[in-house]
């Protein structure tokens, strides 16, 4: 039953992850994510509160510096209009 809230808990906190675009922004939710699976690892794995602490603050820098790296780039400026130069090249005078 752990193991299903978890997991469940883990895929809410991704799902609520994917539409952060700013590097800013994935640095926060990743040492979010990552220090709350971090602090959960740590403290199963050695069954002590300075364990949980431990990977809580490990699992926080990772997820951080992981988080801000990943940042998808800002979408490409598109043209909303042109211009016919005399030699008839098309140059953009308008961006969206």
């Amino acid at each position: 039953m752990k193991k299903t809230i978890l997991a469940t808990v883990a895929f809410a906190a991704c799902l609520g992850l994917s539409g952060c675009y700013t590097p800013q922004d994935r640095a926060i939710g990743g040492a979010a994510l990552g220090g709350a699976t971090g602090a959960a690892i740590g403290g199963l794995a050695s069954g002590t509160a300075g364990g949980a602490v431990a990977g809580g603050i490990l699992g926080a820098a990772a997820g951080g510096i992981i988080g801000a790296n990943t940042a998808p780039p800002p979408p490409r400026r598109r043209c909303a209009e042109f211009e016919v130069d005399p030699y008839g090249g098309r140059h953009c005078v308008a961006w969206y």
